[in-house]
């Protein structure tokens, strides 16, 4: 399926995901982290379909899951819109890897993710000390239980 709709609206709506990283010693950790959306127009998927997005995140690269994704960049995320009615329950599940970008592709995403998320004066520095991650997809699924109890879609890209 070719249709991103259903799974950038849950994108649009969404400004916190779970990031699952491996631990050292093999075991998952969990992290909520605010992202925003950004454009790549250089990721490709099969079929020449212009793969539309990344996820950007900030965080500390010392903190458990910075150093996960300093010895091994695989990641998954989970993220979904709050509901209270089953009916409701959509969400989107990805895996893919996470880059560490700096220098001028820093710049350019930093840009990206001020545009999504508000940055109260107060967190200025705390933002200038961090890292800034991209989270590439490469699998997704969306969930959407609107259409149907169960109802998924799923993408894969190269």
């Amino acid at each position: 399926m070719t249709d991103l709709h259903g799974l950038l609206a849950v994108l649009r709506e969404t400004h916190t995901l779970t990031l699952a990283t491996i631990d050292a010693d093999g075991s998952p950790r969990a992290t909520p982290v605010y992202f925003a959306v950004g454009p790549d127009p250089d990721q490709v998927s099969s079929g020449n379909l212009v793969w539309p997005f990344f996820l950007l995140f900030l965080s500390d690269p010392d903190a458990p899951h910075g150093q996960n994704l300093s010895r091994d960049p695989r990641a998954a995320v989970a993220l979904y819109p709050a509901e209270t009615d089953w009916r409701s329950l959509r969400g989107v599940q990805m895996k893919g890897h996470v880059d560490h970008l700096s220098g001028d592709k820093a710049a350019q995403a930093l840009g990206d993710y001020r545009r999504e998320i508000a940055i109260s004066p107060e967190l200025e520095a705390a933002v200038m000390a961090s890292a800034l991650y991209r989270f590439l997809p490469r699998w997704a699924r969306l969930i959407d239980n609107r259409l149907g109890f169960g109802h998924k879609q799923e993408w894969t890209w190269p």
